[in-house]
């Protein structure tokens, strides 16, 4: 009987990922009815930023203008994407949404060009894991696994 080590840690990581995800949206779900509490993050944020920054221009451009959407978005599409990586539905496609919200997050929060974005929890772990789980069941012309 052989032992699918890859598919145990990528199933392993699924179910971690999805439960951080979860308990993510859950704590913003007060943004789906007050949403100055994600204004006063991009506000912070927007002081932080140096000019011409990237940071700056997104949130500019892209989050401020948007605030009302992604105080909505955000909740339910962490929630909804910890849920189906939770229990392994659609995992490269919810992978994909939760790796490009947390990318967001970053880029507005401009750490994503910082050093410590590499020690962050919040970082490289959770980025190069959705990554991962997006990726991890396409078979790559590198990968190890036999066919």
């Amino acid at each position: 009987m052989a032992f699918d080590r890859q598919g145990l840690g990528l199933a392993t990581t699924r179910i971690c990922v999805g439960v951080f995800f979860i308990f993510e949206g859950l704590g913003k779900l007060r943004w789906l009815t007050d949403t100055s509490i994600l204004a006063a993050f991009f506000a912070r944020w927007l002081e932080a930023a140096g000019p011409g920054s990237t940071s700056r221009w997104y949130l500019e451009r892209i989050a401020i203008p948007g605030t009302l959407w992604f105080a909505r978005l955000v909740p339910l599409g962490e929630i909804c994407s910890g849920l189906a990586l939770l229990l392994g539905i659609w995992t490269p496609l919810f992978a994909l949404v939760a790796f490009f919200m947390a990318l967001n997050y970053h880029i507005a929060g401009d750490t994503l060009f910082r050093y410590s974005f590499l020690t962050n929890g919040y970082g490289l772990p959770v980025l190069g894991s959705t990554l991962g789980l997006a990726i991890g069941g396409v078979r790559l012309p590198w990968s190890m696994r036999k066919s």
